[in-house]
């Protein structure tokens, strides 16, 4: 079976509002000359272009996919805010929540970007492919059920979720998300449930300010499986996958999933003008083959990565093309050109082993609760 890539036009056409990086533009605050959000369409087009020019896109199974339908939305997603959320859309655009300005036509294009991931998920599922990438957009792992915020209008993978379990295709199902920021979104919706596992990597208060904390692991039913892992602003590449290792994996041995979901960010990139990471592509190479190994292990290799951040727009594409070509099992590479770059901005032995003390202390207190 092949590697599934969902992808549309459309969802390079979502525009966002007058801001100035994460601020609005008034005041004392200039416009930039790019007149948007950090959340431009350049990063995910330059990913899609990279894959034609090395020819890697040949080597996937490229496909479009419906729209997700109002019915599939309301799953998640309350009739008032889909309402509101369209009447804007339809009369010029505007903002809801926080960090979530739209234009004109933005409902029907998240609507697109739902779709991509629901299709992507329904296939993987039904072993129609291997495994699967969605380059949605705009993203979604932000977004609660009545609240979008943080560039996130519809909860893409939610609705994903939701509409394949209401089929039958899968009973259990893990979202490790690696974007830089907390998976606030995904969090609240399945903070009380059981059947979902949700995993968030991420770097400390960076964003949401006030979520994200270890300590946070549920609700009732949901008691122990939500697990935050949030990293000091420096870690790179050892720390990423020293807390794969340590938590994430063992997690999913416990859990035992139907399918996993990767929330993929690649803001955690040391190029990235959001987050103090260091993440390189090699990082993202590494995290795919380590869940395509627990995929094989707990669930026949049913892999599903969904699109969420990542704002360089030069070293995105080299970290989505890492991960491409690990699910594809590809020969064609797309050299890092900052490789060497990375290498020599990676923590030193002194602060990794800090890093490491820190990782495994998180690791025994997640062995020590539900």
């Amino acid at each position: 079976m092949s590697t599934g890539f969902f992808w549309d036009e459309r969802c390079f056409w979502h525009s966002g509002g007058n801001y100035a990086l994460t601020l609005p533009v008034g005041g004392h605050v200039q416009p930039l000359a790019s007149g948007d959000l950090p959340e431009s369409p350049e990063t995910k087009r330059r990913l899609k272009n990279l894959l034609d020019i090395t020819g890697l896109a040949a080597e996937l199974d490229m496909r479009h996919a419906p729209p997700a339908t109002h019915d599939m939305l309301t799953r998640v997603h309350p009739e008032n805010y889909l309402t509101e959320f369209k009447k804007m859309s339809d009369t010029g655009g505007g903002e809801i929540g926080l960090r979530t300005p739209f234009g004109q036509g933005a409902y029907e294009i998240a609507a697109v970007s739902a779709g991509l991931a629901s299709e992507a998920v329904r296939t993987v599922a039904q072993g129609d492919l291997q495994n699967a990438y969605a380059l949605s957009r705009p993203p979604g792992h932000h977004c609660l059920p009545d609240w979008p915020n943080g560039f996130c209008l519809l909860a893409n993978i939610a609705i994903a979720i939701e509409n394949a379990q209401a089929d039958g295709l899968f009973e259990r199902v893990a979202v490790i998300d690696w974007d830089v920021h907390h998976g606030n979104g995904t969090e609240a919706i399945y903070y009380e449930r059981d059947d979902v596992l949700a995993i968030s990597l991420h770097q400390e208060h960076n964003y949401p300010l006030d979520t994200g904390d270890m300590a946070d692991r549920g609700h009732g039913a949901g008691l122990g499986y939500n697990i935050n892992i949030p990293l000091p602003p420096g870690s790179g590449h050892a720390s990423y996958l020293r807390a794969m290792e340590k938590i994430v994996l063992p997690a999913l041995d416990q859990f035992k999933p139907d399918l996993i979901i990767v929330a993929c960010g690649f803001d955690a990139s040391a190029f990235d003008p959001l987050s103090r990471m260091l993440a390189s592509a090699d990082t993202y190479r590494q995290m795919t083959q380590q869940l395509m190994s627990a995929a094989h292990k707990h669930c026949d290799g049913k892999l599903v990565l969904v699109h969420e951040g990542g704002y360089s727009e030069a070293h995105v594409p080299f970290c989505g093309h890492a991960v491409l070509e690990t699910l594809a099992g590809s020969d064609i590479r797309a050299q890092d050109p900052t490789v060497d770059t990375l290498i020599k901005r990676q923590p030193s032995d002194r602060v990794q082993s800090f890093f490491n003390e820190l990782i495994d202390e998180m690791a025994a207190e997640f062995n020590k609760r539900p």
